[in-house]
């Protein structure tokens, strides 16, 4: 069974934007299904530099940086935000 844990930005930034636990879940099921190499219409980009370890996912103007371990079975994310927030 995965974990899934939201740091305060991004739950703060779903709680503003009216984003229900449900349209979450079924980006993280989507984001777990496309992990294990079942085609899901995902954009997805391992991100680089200071986000090393991170992956982008992109839901038109909204942006979610995460993190996966599936060693421990667990989603980490860690922003949610529109485009131009979300790396600041």
């Amino acid at each position: 069974m995965w974990q899934i844990k939201l740091s305060k930005q991004a739950t703060s930034f779903a709680e503003q934007e009216r984003i229900t636990d449900d349209k979450v879940l079924a980006l993280v099921k989507k984001i777990i299904n496309y992990a294990h190499g079942q085609t899901e219409n995902l954009d997805v980009k391992k991100l680089k530099g200071a986000w090393k370890g991170y992956h982008r996912v992109r839901v038109g103007k909204i942006r979610m940086i995460l993190k996966i371990d599936f060693d421990k079975h667990i989603i980490f994310i860690d922003r949610i935000d529109f485009r131009g927030n979300v790396y600041k």
